[in-house]
């Protein structure tokens, strides 16, 4: 879930509950809070843990509350984690320490450590392109081992090392690709953690029903007529957090600006999002028009 900022850049927590009761309405299972579309590296520790207190009263036992806590730091992650817990996050998404590169068994070991800390499951967020460092196959098969690891948020893009661990594991493998959300989801994955769904919540929601309901035809259309959008808002050059923010301003919700270094995204790139978003907007959960 996007982090939605006042116009003078303040943290608009009736905004959040707003959005959170459309994201579980619109079929939603779980909230990711201050995740990468969440901002959370401009976010303060005091920010976050009043995010997930707002969410939690806004969304009640309607869907789990996961809270990113993951930094560069294992002290401070560990801190975040605790803070969360007691905010009342129901998981943690734990990201792989960032900037200094850590060999694996010191990843490992940053896990470890902030699993034993905490009494919440945890999702490891495997995400290299962001972090420069991968938690290679083998370290999550050992990590897999804790009580409490116990979900995975997918974007090394190796599909390899992803059906590797999970026909060795009870690990729950949820993309963090939107062009992924099926191609995971057929060999075993648990779901997705999305940024377009900020926006089409329900319309990804009928990919996973639709495949669940032996509709593997139909399925496979509802993930192809997702794709211009998904492009648009992950494969356009923008950040997601900005394209997500851009198209929600657009529907009048709310969202409000990026926090610097981020910036908004122009009027050329927010009306092609709007297009393509009233293009998808157009047809039913089954692919059938609905004009």
């Amino acid at each position: 879930m996007v982090t939605p900022f006042t116009d003078d850049g303040l943290l608009d927590l009736d905004g959040a509950q707003v959005l959170a009761e459309r994201l579980v309405a619109e079929g939603c299972d779980g909230l990711v809070l201050s995740g990468t579309t969440g901002e959370s590296p401009t976010t303060s520790d005091s920010e976050k843990a009043a995010l997930v207190r707002a969410v939690a009263e806004a969304v009640g036992d309607r869907a789990a509350i996961v809270a990113g806590v993951g930094s560069f730091a294992t002290r401070h992650t560990v801190e975040t984690a605790l803070q969360a817990e007691k905010a009342g996050a129901d998981g943690l998404l734990v990201v792989t320490p960032y900037y200094s590169r850590p060999p694996q068994d010191a990843v490992e070991a940053h896990f470890l450590e902030v699993a034993d800390a905490s009494g919440l499951p945890i999702a490891l967020y495997d995400i290299p392109g962001r972090t420069g460092t991968r938690i290679e196959p083998e370290t999550m098969l050992r990590l897999a081992e804790h009580p409490r690891i116990v979900a995975v948020k997918d974007c090394a893009y190796d599909l390899m090392g992803t059906q590797k661990v999970l026909s060795r594991t009870d690990l729950a493998y949820y993309t963090g690709c939107d062009e992924y959300i099926l191609a995971q989801y057929a060999v075993s994955g648990a779901g997705y953690i999305s940024t377009v769904a900020n926006v089409v919540p329900r319309q990804l929601r009928a990919v996973i029903d639709a495949f669940d309901a032996g509709d593997t035809a139909g399925a496979r259309l509802l993930q192809q007529q997702a794709m211009e959008l998904i492009e648009l808002m992950m494969g356009s050059g923008l950040p997601g957090t900005v394209t997500a923010k851009a198209l929600l301003g657009a529907l009048g919700l709310p969202g409000g600006p990026v926090r610097a270094p981020l910036r908004p995204a122009g009027r050329e790139a927010t009306d092609g999002l709007l297009a393509a978003y009233e293009a998808m907007s157009r047809l039913s959960p089954t692919g059938a028009d609905i004009c």
